[in-house]
């Protein structure tokens, strides 16, 4: 049966929650970005020589040229803020005290949007240099909340 044809016993509306459940993997790199996160307190970008390109976060192969990756490099947890925007509402809608601050931060050619922290809003600027703080070892999952947030870079 087609997604265009109904079966006749389908029900009309569904009442309440759908019964479904989903898991997300990370893919062959993006398993190897995150455990060097948590077990190493690295971020690692993938390189392509022919493009002359440093993906963060790494993949396996070039969007532009499809060559495999292969080429791991670490970029660092210094990086830049291209862009930013404030929160004013949680996930649930309702309103948050303070505003938070969320930042494309540029590493290599690419980047990782998260929060910034140790900062007055009135004090964040595009092009400052940021830093990744990282969850104590003890406390990382693998994830990308295992970097708490991004603040200003000590001198």
């Amino acid at each position: 049966m087609t997604l265009l044809k109904r079966s006749p016993g389908a029900p009309r509306a569904w009442i309440g929650n759908l019964p479904v459940t989903s898991r997300y993997t990370f893919g062959i790199a993006g398993e190897r970005f995150f455990r060097a996160i948590k077990d190493e307190g690295k971020i690692y970008g993938s390189r392509c020589e022919a493009c002359d390109l440093t993906y963060v976060p790494a993949r396996q192969f070039c969007e532009r040229c499809l060559a495999d990756l292969e080429e791991w490099i670490n970029v660092g947890t210094q990086g830049e803020v291209h862009t930013f925007t404030l929160l004013y509402e949680n996930l649930d809608g309702s309103v948050r005290e303070e505003p938070e601050i969320v930042a494309f931060v540029r590493m290599g050619d690419g980047g990782i949007v998260h929060r910034l922290g140790d900062i007055a809003i009135e004090d964040v600027a595009i092009g400052m240099v940021v830093e990744a703080v990282f969850k104590p070892k003890n406390k990382r999952k693998g994830s990308i909340l295992d970097i708490q947030y991004f603040r200003p870079a000590k001198s």
